[in-house]
C-alpha cells in the first residue's frame, strides 16, 4: 500500500507560499475595507448621496472580477510573482491617486482601473488557485490561510483607518496606506516567483474532477457563479454598511469600525475551521452549511438596533460567512479538471466581487430611498435563499454522477 504523504505533491515551501499570500490578501483587500470607513467623510466632503462612494466599491469589485480572469490566465502561463508586483505597484499608485481626487469621475476611474482590475484582481483568484497547485492532502487548510488574509484585513484595517481619518482626514489616510502597501507588497510579491510542483493526476484528490460533470460543465459553472452572487450580495450587506449604520443609530463611526473588525476577526477564525472541514467533507457541503448560517444570521440585522446586540451578531455573522468564500475554490477544484482550474476560478470569484459590489450599491441605493437599512437587509436574506436553492441543486446534480475513473 503506498504512503499518501510519499505521493504528495505538498512540500514545506508551500507553507511559506501560503504565508506570503496570506500576507499580500491581508494588504492588498485594505483598500477595499478604506473605501468603506470613509465613504461617509468621502459623501460629506463632496456633498454627494451615499450611492455614488457606494459606486466606487461596487466598480471597484467589478474589475477586481474581471481581473481575476485576466490575471488568474497570465499567472496558468507564467505564474504568480508578475502578476502581485503588478498588484502593489497598481495598490500604492491607486491610492494615492484617490487621495488627491476633485470629483466622482476621477474616483470611479481611478477604482475601477487601478484599485480594481490591476489591484484587487490580482490577490484573490490568482493567490488561492496558486495555493492549490502546491497542496493536494490539505488543500482546503491552504487555501484558508491565504484567503484568511482578507478576514484580517478586515479585523484590522477599519480601526487602522478610522483613526487616521479622525486624525488626519481621508485624504491623508489614503495617501499614507498607498505609500504603506507598496513598500509591503513589493518584497512579498518576490516570494511567489517559484513555480509549484506538478500535480499528480488522481480520480479522489484534487488532481482531477472529483465528478463527471462533462456532460453539462458551463451549466455548472454558470450556476456556481449564479450562487456566489447571491451570496455575496447578501454578505456585502453588513460589511460595506455596518460602519455608516452604527453613526446613524447614534453609536458614532468608531463603534462601526471596531464593529467591523470584530466581525472580520471572527470570520478569520470560522475560516480555519471551515478549511479544515473542506479538506473532510468538499467544498459544496461546506458552503451549503456556512450559506446557511449566514442566512440565519442576516435575516437578524433587521430587527437589532441596540449597541452590545449588534457586536453579538456581527461575529456570529462573522463566524458563519467566514469560510464560505474559500470553499468555492474547492468546489471549482472538485468539479472540473485541474488544467481548467484558473480561468474557472477567475470567473467564479468575478461572480463573487459582482456579488459583493451589487450588495453594496443596493445597500447604499435602498437606504438612499427608505432612510434605514432594513429592507436592504431583507433584499439580501432573499439573494442568501436563492444562493442556497443553487447550491442544494448542485449537489443533487453532483452526486448523480460520481467519477468513474481519472479526468486529466
Amino acid at each position: 500500500m503506498s504512503d499518501p504523504a510519499a505521493d504528495s505533491v505538498e512540500t514545506p515551501y508551500g507553507w511559506v507560499i501560503a504565508g506570503a499570500s496570506h500576507l499580500l490578501v491581508a494588504t492588498a483587500i485594505g483598500v477595499s475595507y478604506l473605501i468603506v470607513v470613509s465613504l461617509k467623510p468621502i459623501a460629506a466632503e463632496f456633498d454627494w448621496p451615499r450611492s455614488i462612494p457606494s459606486a466606487a466599491y461596487a466598480v471597484m469589485m467589478i474589475f477586481a472580477g474581471v481581473g481575476g480572469i485576466l490575471m488568474g490566465y497570465w499567472s496558468d502561463r507564467r505564474g504568480v510573482g508578475g502578476v502581485s508586483l503588478l498588484g502593489a505597484v497598481m495598490i500604492g499608485l491607486g491610492a494615492v491617486l484617490v487621495s488627491r481626487v476633485t470629483g466622482y469621475g476621477s474616483l470611479l476611474l481611478i477604482c475601477a482601473l487601478l484599485l480594481g482590475l490591476c489591484g484587487v484582481g490580482t490577490v484573490l483568484a490568482p493567490l488561492m488557485t496558486n495555493a492549490t497547485r502546491w497542496f493536494d492532502r490539505r488543500c482546503g487548510m491552504a487555501v484558508a490561510i491565504v484567503a484568511s488574509g482578507q478576514a484580517i484585513a478586515g479585523a484590522i484595517w477599519p480601526n487602522v483607518f478610522q483613526f487616521g481619518i479622525d486624525e488626519a482626514g481621508w485624504r491623508e489616510t489614503w495617501f499614507w496606506f498607498g505609500v504603506f502597501a507598496f513598500c509591503a507588497m513589493v518584497p512579498l510579491s518576490l516570494v511567489l516567483r517559484r513555480n509549484p510542483p506538478a500535480q499528480k493526476i488522481s480520480s479522489t484528490g484534487l488532481g482531477g474532477a472529483v465528478y463527471d460533470i462533462r456532460s453539462a460543465p458551463m451549466l455548472t459553472l454558470i450556476l456556481l457563479g449564479l450562487a456566489i452572487i447571491g451570496c455575496c450580495v447578501a454578505m456585502a450587506m453588513p460589511a460595506v454598511h455596518l460602519v455608516a449604520m452604527c453613526s446613524d443609530l447614534g453609536f458614532g463611526a468608531a463603534n462601526g469600525a471596531r464593529m467591523l473588525s470584530f466581525l472580520l476577526a471572527c470570520s478569520f477564525a470560522s475560516r480555519l475551521g471551515f478549511g479544515w472541514l473542506s479538506d473532510k467533507i468538499g467544498g459544496l457541503k461546506t458552503i451549503l452549511i456556512g450559506a446557511s448560517l449566514q442566512a440565519l444570521a442576516l435575516s437578524s440585522y433587521i430587527w437589532v438596533d441596540g449597541l452590545t446586540s449588534l457586536y453579538i451578531l456581527s461575529g456570529m455573522f462573522g463566524l458563519a460567512y467566514g469560510g464560505i468564500v474559500p470553499a468555492y475554490t474547492l468546489a471549482v477544484r472538485e468539479l472540473f479538471p485541474a488544467r481548467e482550474a484558473g480561468w474557472r476560478i477567475g470567473v467564479i470569484f468575478m461572480c463573487g466581487t459582482t456579488g459583493m459590489a451589487l450588495g453594496g450599491w443596493l445597500g447604499g441605493w435602498i437606504f438612499d430611498l427608505t432612510g434605514h437599512y432594513q429592507w436592504a437587509f431583507v433584499t439580501g436574506v432573499i439573494f442568501n435563499l436563492g444562493n442556497l436553492s443553487i447550491i442544494c441543486f448542485l449537489l443533487w446534480l453532483a452526486g448523480q454522477r460520481p467519477l468513474a475513473g481519472a479526468t486529466a
